[in-house]
């Protein structure tokens, strides 16, 4: 039996990111991957049990079996989502009523406070760093102000275009992540 027969509702799940929530490539590769292998553990456990008839206790035992190969609670959480967003898809589309993650309970992790550059290092930065004479280093000082004032992402930074700057009302639009 070959992938595309065995797993046709990840297919058609697969599909619905990709065109209608129109998720990135790597978020669905992420997705695939989760699936694909929680589907092959049960497969092996289970002995081919169709999704429909699959319970909590089995994903429960996956997720268990994951913990003991040391994953992380974040890898983890992100497998859980993947199995509540294939099964959410699943009651939508009326293949099942009822969803085996409804007594999942995803683990706690914890979270790191994000490092930042104090104001005296900046302004010894500046003090210490020479920029070029002209347009290249106004352009460069510019930069770095910018991304260490707005606390923007890089990449956020990097596609910042001009019609996002507004300089009558001194604002600048940042287009995020997921286009926010």
């Amino acid at each position: 039996m070959t992938l595309q027969t065995r797993y046709t509702p990840l297919n058609a799940f697969l599909a619905y990111l990709q065109f209608e929530k129109r998720y990135s490539l790597h978020t669905i590769t992420a997705y695939s991957n989760d699936l694909i292998q929680f589907f092959d553990f049960v497969e092996t456990q289970y002995e081919g049990l169709g999704f429909d008839q699959i319970t909590g206790t089995m994903v429960r035992s996956w997720l268990a079996s994951m913990k003991e190969e040391e994953m992380t609670g974040k890898s983890l959480n992100r497998k859980i989502s993947s199995l509540k967003s294939f099964y959410k898809y699943q009651i939508q589309q009326g293949k099942i009523t009822k969803s085996p993650m409804e007594t999942v309970i995803s683990p706690k992790i914890s979270k790191r406070l994000p490092a930042f550059v104090a104001e005296n290092d900046m302004e010894q930065l500046f003090i210490n760093l020479s920029f070029a004479e002209g347009w290249k280093g106004y352009t460069e000082k510019m930069v770095i102000q910018l991304f260490y004032a707005t606390g923007m992402r890089l990449s956020e930074l990097i596609g910042c275009k001009e019609n996002q700057l507004d300089l009558s009302k001194r604002i600048i639009k940042v287009l995020g992540k997921c286009n926010k």
